[in-house]
């Protein structure tokens, strides 16, 4: 029997957050680079009443993304995405992160858009690091927002030699998703489609937990301790977000970021988490 499906990419905490809060009586098709992730989140949420099939997917690879795709339209109209997958600063070189946080990102967007239903939404998860960074050129901005996907990392500003850590090229690359949903979204537009992205700060997840372990684990438990909130997000708090801008009472809103961060950019900018101030 026909469905309405989603895409759910990225087999981790806030993904099956927000495919548990929207995802009810549709096709659920989950795809993540290590198959028994995507496998697992499967059997956890058909064990809940969900209808969720795993699959391999790459982000990083267009192929794995039409792959993907495909195998989703096999089961009804796709009408909505949810891409939860990605890479952290402590997780990855920083080649891998632009191929997948920014270059794969952009592929999904503009291979989802090209079939997604009319009256279908979709959601990207971004980071609070893209809106931290020093600004961009509106030169710039635009490269990221507009520039074909292909020809993406071969921007002067994404050159190896152009880019100091892994960190900053996390912070370029949710940049640029951000930018990409905006250009994204007026051509989802023209299929009455929607599209957004969700900018979390610490958000309590394995993914967290490498970094709170890494090499920069006290500069993150002292961001979340000295943020408004005193404390990290969680996987369903973030979920909160995605049910508005993917329900009908986000119907207004399209080509938007929503930062989430507990108010840690905020203190970064005008608190104690300013850089040289003292804590």
């Amino acid at each position: 029997m026909e469905k309405k499906v989603m895409i759910l990419t990225g087999a981790g905490q806030i993904g099956m957050a927000i495919a548990r809060r929207m995802g009810y009586g549709m096709k659920i098709v989950v795809g993540d680079k290590r198959l028994e992730n995507a496998e697992m989140i499967a059997g956890i949420m058909n064990a809940a009443g969900y209808d969720v099939i795993p699959m391999e997917m790459d982000l990083s690879s267009r192929k794995s993304i039409q792959s993907l795709i495909e195998e989703a339209q096999k089961y009804g109209p796709v009408t909505m995405l949810v891409n939860a997958a990605g890479v952290s600063p402590s997780q990855a070189p920083v080649e891998a992160i632009l191929k997948v946080d920014l270059y794969g990102t952009a592929v999904l967007l503009e291979e989802v858009g090209r079939i997604i239903a009319p009256g279908g939404v979709g959601v990207t998860i971004s980071s609070q690091s893209g809106h931290r960074m020093a600004q961009l050129t509106a030169e710039q901005d635009e490269q990221l927002a507009c520039t074909p996907a292909e020809e993406l990392l071969g921007l002067e500003l994404l050159r190896p030699e152009n880019i100091r850590d892994t960190l900053h090229a996390y912070q370029l690359a949710k940049r640029c998703n951000e930018k990409r949903v905006m250009a994204e979204a007026v051509k989802w537009g023209r299929r009455g489609a929607r599209i957004n992205s969700i900018s979390p700060g610490i958000i309590v997840t394995p993914l967290a937990m490498d970094e709170f372990n890494g090499p920069r684990g006290e500069f993150y438990k002292n961001m979340f301790a000295n943020c408004p909130a005193g404390r990290p997000g969680t996987a369903d708090e973030v979920a909160n977000v995605a049910e508005l801008l993917m329900g009908g009472k986000g119907a207004f809103i399209t080509g938007a970021d929503f930062l989430i961060d507990g108010g840690a950019t905020a203190s970064y900018f005008y608190g104690p988490l300013r850089p040289g101030r003292e804590v």
